[in-house]
């Protein structure tokens, strides 16, 4: 049995911005630790130094500042984002769309909540079906 998950604009605006401060906060530890546990002096045995706790406060000023920028960028980015999510009534024969009580073109509906532009083509089987004469030539 497959499992579907409908993935709601809300639901993937928090789960991007989980994971985008989960990077950075371990980017932040990661700086922190290298001067309090000076790494390259405990990992590779080079040369002890002391920490330095205005480089700390400086570097994680700068990611904290990207940080800020990226995530917020992100938050925008998503709230533009335009989903189709939950049931749309549309008519089995002409493939009109029920919006509160009017029924309106399925482009109308496309162009109405989102960005895309339809245009129309003819598929094959349609071509042959309705233009039998342009085939044959």
């Amino acid at each position: 049995m497959k499992l579907h998950v409908f993935f709601t604009k809300k639901y993937l605006l928090v789960r991007l911005l989980i994971f985008q401060s989960a990077g950075y906060a371990i980017l932040l530890f990661l700086i922190t630790g290298d001067e309090v546990f000076d790494f390259p002096h405990t990992v590779f045995g080079q040369m002890a130094t002391p920490v330095n706790w205005a480089e700390i406060y400086i570097e994680s000023g700068y990611i904290l500042v990207l940080a800020i920028f990226s995530v917020t960028f992100t938050w925008y980015l998503i709230r533009r984002l335009k989903f189709f999510d939950g049931l749309i009534p549309i008519c089995s024969f002409c493939k009109k769309i029920r919006e509160k009580n009017n029924w309106i073109s399925l482009e109308e509906y496309v162009s109405n909540h989102s960005e895309a532009m339809l245009s129309h083509g003819l598929c094959p089987e349609c071509k042959e079906l309705h233009y039998p004469k342009l085939i044959k030539k």
